[in-house]
């Protein structure tokens, strides 16, 4: 792995009420010119609504694995947490660096 490789964050998910993904995707969108330690962002909420679908995907990209437990130690991103944890049906998580 070289040096100047980038970690990968990838978050899918499912909510209770479906609706509160449009309002988690917004609250998530935020934290990029907020939290310092995220390097990028995109967010994205499903189109298609199938029964495996997830309601929300979420990357986020950055320049270690300290950089990312930064971003979830950081208050901003623990405020959002906060209000989306309790929302959550299911979570699933990948990391990788490229």
């Amino acid at each position: 792995m070289s040096t100047d490789s980038v970690l990968t964050h990838v978050v899918m998910m499912k909510f209770h009420d479906r609706r509160d993904a449009a309002a988690a995707a917004k609250l998530l969108i935020e934290l990029e010119g907020a939290v310092p330690p995220i390097r990028s962002m995109a967010v994205a909420l499903d189109e298609l609504d199938t029964a495996n679908s997830y309601d929300l995907c979420m990357t986020t990209t950055h320049d270690s694995a300290s950089e990312l437990a930064a971003y979830q130690k950081h208050p901003a991103h623990r405020e959002v947490a906060e209000w989306l944890v309790p929302r959550l049906a299911a979570r699933a998580v990948v990391d990788y660096h490229t």
